[in-house]
């Protein structure tokens, strides 16, 4: 017999669309009780908080047959679904239990596997590899997961877990044959035929990873454009797109997002909810290095330069658009980062084949090269206080983040893990650093499209760092400065195929 437990988890999946059989509710198809138990159960959607509360009633999901209320999806292909979710209350039964189910049928006694959370933090990947056979499983040493991710890759099943902040631990099965198309959810089942047990869902992310046939920067995937209270984790989807949009900036008086999409930058209206294009004049094929100046007035731009044969050539733009005024003389110049008194730019330029940081006036002249490490620096960006410029290395084998005084002296190094982490980020009030890392898996050199990464957050000065969120992303996820004014929330991309 299983156990249950009260958990916050946070969610990813992959859509194809399908009849809906039963009520539709936010991305998914329908709810329904599955084998018929004692107590119907029921859900619903908050469409402003994006959350679900589904009840759930039934004996078990175990041995032959099973008995709770299933709200789902008819999905095909390969896909990711992610959520954070609780219990509401302290609940009858230790062995009650939520999480994520993929579902040959509604059937009691279907095939089917799930990644589940029990009512006293056992947490375990669970499946029934025929219909009406046993049920199988296999434990995490994680216990009291309030993360919970569940991967199809063809008929292997990966499921992922952790408490929020740390890092997700693994279990998988393979050659579980489920059929092409499945029904995929988040499920409650009180494991008490007389009792009703409720659960909150939230950060519900629907998401189609990227093929192994898909070209980066010629093939893209879809976009989310979210918001995060970095206190308590809670995202909210603002824009969704079928396209690339990259690279959120959030505006000094906290009225807008600016992003890039297909070389152009667009201004994206937080009490309309509505994107409009910045007028940038000659400047169309702008990568995702933008950055606003301290005071909010100033947009500074990378912009592919034709008659530099294509290198990307820094700019100036007054926030609201005009006509761009060059800075950088030379190429390839990728900025990042304004100084605190709007006097100098920063940024990385590959000169001679080596990518170091340098730093120039706004009215341009010459550029100041400040590292000449052997391996790449990149993603610098000065702190509110002008004190230090933060940045990226691979100086020491993996990719690191260090700082150093706007001279170019003491430079520090900040991190020191198994990650590889880019781009940080200081927030407004000068306490914390917010970046992204890459898993060991991936070059520290590189920073590509369509992986599973972190946005993690550490103190200014060092120190450990903790996970804010999880996320299918990479490249154009989180580039620039995109902190909210008042330091309470951060900008990002996540991506989905559709």
């Amino acid at each position: 017999m299983m156990k249950s437990t009260a958990a916050w988890l946070i969610a990813l999946v992959t859509v194809c669309p399908s009849p809906a059989r039963g009520q539709a509710l936010g991305v998914f198809d329908g709810h329904t009780d599955v084998g018929n138990p004692a107590l119907a159960g029921d859900a619903s959607y908050d469409s402003e908080r994006q959350e679900y509360t589904v009840s759930g009633s039934g004996y078990n999901i175990w041995f032959d047959h099973d008995e709770f209320h299933f709200v789902w999806k008819r999905l095909r292909g390969d896909f990711v679904v992610r959520t954070s979710a609780r219990f509401v209350g302290e609940g009858v039964d230790p062995h009650r239990k939520l999480g994520w189910m993929v579902r040959s049928g509604l059937d009691s006694n279907a095939t089917h596997v799930n990644a589940v959370v029990h009512g006293d933090g056992l947490t375990a990947l669970q499946w029934r590899a025929s219909r009406g056979g046993e049920t199988e499983e296999i434990r995490s040493e994680v216990e009291g997961a309030n993360v919970i991710q569940l991967e199809r890759r063809g008929n292997t099943y990966i499921m992922s877990v952790a408490r929020h902040g740390e890092p997700l631990v693994s279990r998988e099965i393979t050659d579980l044959v489920l059929g092409q198309e499945v029904y995929v959810g988040l499920f409650v089942s009180s494991h008490n035929e007389e009792v009703l047990e409720e659960a909150v869902f939230r950060n519900v992310r629907i998401v189609v990873p990227a093929g192994e046939d898909l070209v980066p920067y010629r093939d893209y995937l879809g976009s989310n454009l979210e918001v995060m209270d970095v206190e308590t984790g809670h995202r909210r989807i603002l824009h969704r797109s079928p396209e690339s949009l990259q690279a959120p900036n959030w505006t000094t008086d906290g009225s807008s997002l600016i992003y890039n999409h297909n070389g152009l930058l667009y201004r994206f209206d937080l009490e309309t909810n509505t994107p409009a294009a910045i007028n940038t004049a000659f400047a169309t094929s702008n990568n995702n290095d933008h950055v606003l100046s301290f005071d909010g007035s100033q947009l500074a731009i990378s912009h592919h330069s034709a008659e530099d044969g294509g290198a990307s050539i820094i700019y100036t733009v007054p926030v609201e658009g005009g006509t761009p005024r060059r800075v950088t003389p030379r190429g390839p110049s990728y900025l990042h980062g304004w100084s605190a008194d709007a006097r100098h730019l920063v940024y990385t330029g590959i000169r001679d084949g080596e990518a170091d940081i340098y730093k120039i006036s706004v009215d341009g002249g010459e550029e100041i090269r400040l590292t000449d490490a052997p391996g790449l620096d990149d993603g610098s960006e000065y702190s509110p206080d002008g004190r230090y410029i933060y940045f990226n290395s691979t100086r020491s084998g993996s990719m690191e983040l260090w700082r150093m005084r706007p001279d170019g002296t003491e430079q520090t190094q900040l991190t020191d893990d198994i990650y590889n982490n880019w781009f940080p980020h200081i927030s407004p009030d000068g306490r914390w650093i917010a970046f992204i890392s890459y898993l060991p898996d991936v070059d520290p050199g590189d920073h590509p499209f369509y992986k599973h990464v972190y946005l993690r957050l550490m103190p200014v000065g060092g120190g450990d760092a903790r996970i804010i969120a999880y996320v299918y992303g990479g490249q154009g996820t989180i580039n620039v400065p995109s902190w909210s004014p008042d330091s309470r929330r951060l900008a990002f991309v996540s991506n989905t195929g559709q």
